[in-house]
């Protein structure tokens, strides 16, 4: 592989016009694409193989034209102080608001009167006007919205409470500056890495093209595959990261050639050969892994992860071709003034090698204070609770929330959380559910069952006792579907919520066991050993685990949560520890391979295990940590965000990341490969026979550049990854 990405490599900064016309071609079809493509509606949420799935299935099939999958809205009115709902006053205004909600937009489905539909609260204090519309949230438009809106505030005007609640008032998250912050704290730590602002541009400009790339791709075929606002947020999140940090590799060793005494198409294509191999394998395993997010077959998680995927592999494209193109372009002035003029100074006692010095040292105690550590922060994890989020967990300051604590407060804390009974049977089969529901300790009322025009199919409405996150209403749904006939269904937006959770807590343990066990075998192809992938699988874990600590002492637990903008404590978002999971084991496999394959080959070449690790930590370690606080400050830039999901990921990332790099990589990995010694690096014969040779520090490259003509002693020398 190395062969060939040394071709690629040298072609690409020959060619460097042709390349980069194709990639800006490229940007501008994309572009062109989003722009001309037709707005995409709001993205379906399903969990196939469910039952409240089902259900939904039944209703959309058995009640046509019933807008099953539209927008709702919930109006809560609260009469002021002294007055009631029901006096002449307050009822008129709420009249008049049902006719304008009903006149507003011809997107309206349906309203109902709270008066006639009995949703007035038994203390006459709070009323209710439900909204449902024919499209979904995204497909809303601004008059529609604006006549919601406007209905509100027409009766707050007349001295009423007024709220408004409902996924109807759905919007893109707004992420603020958070990114753009991430993005110039990335150009520092280039700028100061490299001690050029050429190298340092280089990356963030290829960055922003392979994200350009993939956002507008992403947005062009939305509508085609339904794909919604945060899966474009995280493809950005992702593809930002990897790729300013696949471009700092390249372009690092570019200005390792070069100073070495390389001509520049000659440095080009031995960054690619090498550094570029590195690449492959490390976007390879970022890609399997989000690509193995579908196997929890939740359509939204999967979309999710071919879309980051996509952007990954455009990165890795992009790090292979356009960065050689580029480096063409820039010619020596990506090395520093220094390093042009022959100053630069020996890196034999760079502070990477001082401290793998310091840790050979005291191995047991830099690896019982990482590991201690990493332990004590994971401890939260053991209380992690999962679901998904609602109007509960808004901020307190916006009038979703607000509507929420007002509908809680007249109803009853489990009248946000609703449960809806699908009756697949006539009336008698529908009666005797009801009376079975109503006998139940967790319900709080009990409607009459409604049914369709063929009088076939019925449905009830279940309020719970306690609120919809509660583990009293999880065991309600339980209860309902244990009782209960088979043709009897338990739905709505609760039941959906239990049912995505527990999904996604079966799935875990599949997928991380298919992570683990494809870091397992890859990295023992890459460093042909045994224990040293143990070691990097067991690390990887501690770190993922540390991280999902961190998540829940400050999303669940409100630890510092006014430090990085949480309103609102509340479970953690279901999907959010399979999809960390996948996205810290594709990072984390990127520094394993880019600090221990320099080791490897060190050791390989006749260096005793530890001179290894000090070789592999005085070439490495200075890029792999300015990579690291690149993707720390890409990712915690989203921490800014306005939808809690981007928040808790974006936090959640740049933690993994930090204990990943600086406590795992740069301490632990340390640590235990020199108590191992020689027997990091050993392997069967027979398995070492068997296992491909990828190649991956570029040590057949060398002897075929060694052995060609015009081949010099230099090529014989150790090349640096």
């Amino acid at each position: 592989m190395a062969s060939l990405l040394y071709r690629l490599g040298r072609l690409s900064f020959r060619r460097r016009r042709l390349v980069a016309l194709i990639w800006v071609a490229l940007l501008a079809l994309a572009g062109f694409g989003a722009a001309s493509a037709p707005v995409a509606t709001s993205s379906s949420f399903s969990v196939p193989g469910t039952e409240a799935q089902k259900a939904f299935d039944l209703l959309e099939e058995r009640f046509p034209g019933g807008s099953a999958g539209g927008a709702t809205a919930r109006v809560a009115f609260k009469a002021p102080a002294g007055e009631k709902m029901t006096d002449p006053g307050p009822r008129a205004e709420v009249t008049g608001a049902v006719a304008a909600l009903k006149s507003g937009s011809g997107q309206v489905a349906s309203v109902t009167d709270p008066y006639a539909a009995q949703a007035v609260s038994k203390d006459g204090s709070t009323a209710y006007v439900s909204v449902t519309y024919k499209v979904g949230s995204m497909e809303l438009t601004d008059d529609t919205l604006h006549a919601l809106k406007e209905t509100g505030e027409r009766a707050r005007s007349t001295g009423l409470t007024v709220e408004t609640g409902g996924d109807a008032l759905q919007a893109a998250p707004e992420t603020g500056a958070g990114e753009i912050i991430g993005v110039v704290i990335a150009g520092v730590v280039l700028a100061v890495t490299f001690g050029s602002l050429i190298a340092a541009g280089l990356p963030l400009l290829t960055a922003l093209v392979g994200v350009g790339i993939g956002i507008s791709t992403i947005t062009a075929l939305a509508a085609v595959f339904d794909l919604g606002t945060t899966t474009s947020t995280l493809a950005m999140m992702i593809g930002l990261a990897v790729g300013i940090d696949y471009a700092l590799f390249i372009v690092s060793r570019y200005r390792a050639e070069l100073t070495g005494g390389r001509e520049k198409e000659e440095a080009a294509g031995r960054a690619v050969g090498t550094a570029g191999s590195a690449v492959v394998f490390a976007g390879l395993t970022v890609v399997i892994a989000l690509v193995g997010l579908a196997v929890a077959d939740i359509p939204l998680l999967t979309k999710m992860g071919f879309a980051a995927a996509g952007t990954v592999v455009i990165a890795v494209l992009i790090a292979l071709t356009l960065i050689p193109a580029l480096l063409g372009f820039a010619g020596d002035r990506v090395l520093g003034r220094k390093a042009r003029h022959g100053k630069a100074v020996s890196d034999k006692t760079n502070v990477g090698a001082l401290w793998a010095r310091l840790v050979l040292r005291h191995p047991v105690t830099v690896l019982l204070v990482g590991v201690v550590g990493l332990g004590a922060i994971a401890v939260p994890a053991a209380s992690l609770e999962v679901g998904l989020p609602d109007d509960g967990s808004q901020p307190v300051s916006t009038t979703q929330r607000k509507a929420y604590d007002l509908l809680s407060d007249g109803f009853g804390p489990g009248f946000n959380g609703p449960l809806l009974v699908v009756v697949d049977g006539d009336r008698a089969d529908a009666d005797r559910a009801v009376e079975l529901m109503r006998n139940l300790d967790g319900a709080a009322a009990v409607t009459a069952p409604t049914f369709n025009k063929a009088g076939d199919t019925a449905t009830i409405t279940v309020i719970p006792k306690d609120r919809p996150s509660s583990l009293a209403t999880e065991d309600l749904v339980h209860e309902i579907r244990d009782k209960s006939s088979d043709n009897v269904y338990v739905t709505g937006a609760t039941a959906l919520n239990t049912d995505f959770s527990q999904k996604m807590s079966d799935a875990l343990l599949p997928y991380l066991a298919l992570v683990v066990g494809l870091a397992f075998l890859l990295l023992m192809v890459v460093f042909r050993s045994l224990l040293v992938p143990l070691k990097a699988a067991l690390s990887f874990l501690l770190s993922v685990v540390a991280a999902l600590g961190a998540v829940v002492a400050v999303f669940q637990w409100g630890w510092l949560g006014s430090l990085f903008g949480v309103e609102q404590t509340g479970p953690i978002t279901s999907m959010m520890p399979i999809f960390m999971i996948g996205v810290v084991f594709g990072l984390a496999m990127d520094y394993e391979v880019f600090l221990v394959t320099r080791m490897r080959e060190a050791f390989v070449h006749g260096q005793r295990p530890g001179e290894a690790i000090v070789t592999g930590f005085r070439h490495s370690a200075r890029v792999v940590i300015a990579a690291a606080v690149i993707m720390i400050a890409v990712f915690a830039g989203f921490i800014g965000s306005s939808e809690q999901m981007i928040k808790m990921i974006g936090f959640g990332l740049a933690i993994a990341v930090f204990f990943d790099a600086f406590i795992v990589r740069m301490a632990i990995v340390p640590a235990v490969l020199a108590l191992l010694g020689r027997r990091a690096w050993w392997l069967p014969r027979w398995l070492d026979r068997t296992l491909p040779n990828v190649d991956v520090e570029g040590e057949q490259l060398n002897k075929e550049l060694s052995q060609s003509p015009g081949g010099s002693d230099e090529d014989r020398e150790l090349i640096p990854v």
